[in-house]
């Protein structure tokens, strides 16, 4: 990963501290972003800055450890007071915090993992994108850039998947919305989706996973840092450019035909 000096851009990833999010705040901080790192742990977000590697300064004066909850809205604001507390501004939020609900027949999904996934997954994006709606139109110079993580299943669903599918095709909606919203304000906002990444999470694809005709299988998995450098070409366009969609996937995983 190249590093690049400092400059004064300020970027807030949620879900940093593990799998994406933290390769992707990490990638960064390398880049030369200040990064508020954003999660439920603070011992993760810790983790998560202590494996940035900084060559030009001190890592504590450009990164940001900052414990929130995004499926409430007060942790959410108070995350968002912070980071103009600390930073000043906000030029790049990436909403890349989610979680996944166990695979379960459609009939036979507890409401509660599907509340779990509404409020984190779609509403927690929504939150987050609210706040920084509000910031990036008013700071100066005005404007910033929002990219969500929709993730393959934004497309195509795995088996046994109706909630994570769901809120995942939901973010494109809020991903057009908020670009059509945004483009009078300078505010950019595009989507990644995500195939296979290698992440803790996704250990399980190497050994079998369920597939559309019912068998086992394992699936090919592509090193996380491609998905964070991804992010970070998204990032680093001027304004008046946007990648409003992108699928960048383990060239192996079963997708353009998946099943």
């Amino acid at each position: 990963m190249s590093t690049h000096p400092p400059h004064n851009r300020v970027a807030l990833v949620t879900g940093a501290g593990s799998g994406i999010g933290r390769a992707t705040a990490v990638a960064l901080l390398a880049d030369g972003w200040r990064v508020v790192f954003s999660g439920r742990r603070l011992e993760a977000l810790h983790e998560s800055i202590a494996r940035a590697g900084d060559p030009f300064d001190d890592i504590a004066s450009r990164a940001l450890a900052a414990p929130a909850d995004v499926t409430r809205p007060e942790s959410v604001a108070d995350l968002f007071d912070l980071t103009l507390a600390r930073f000043g501004r906000l030029d790049l939020l990436f909403n890349n915090a989610g979680v996944f609900t166990p695979g379960a027949p459609l009939e036979d999904l507890a409401l509660e993992q599907w509340r779990a996934a509404v409020d984190t997954n779609l509403s927690g994006a929504f939150y987050c994108t609210q706040n920084a709606f509000r910031i990036m139109k008013s700071q100066s110079p005005r404007g910033g850039r929002i990219i969500n993580n929709g993730s393959i299943s934004a497309h195509a669903p795995r088996p046994r998947s109706v909630a994570y599918t769901a809120t995942k095709h939901a973010i494109t909606g809020l991903t057009k919305a908020a670009a059509l919203d945004g483009r009078a304000w300078d505010i950019a906002v595009g989507q990644i989706d995500i195939g296979n990444a290698e992440t803790e999470l996704s250990a399980g694809m190497a050994t079998g996973m369920p597939q559309a005709d019912g068998s086992i299988r394992p699936e090919a998995r592509m090193d996380v840092r491609h998905a964070a450098d991804a992010v970070v070409h998204m990032a680093r366009l001027p304004l008046d450019a946007n990648v409003l969609f992108m699928t960048v996937m383990a060239t192996q995983m079963p997708f353009v035909g998946r099943g």
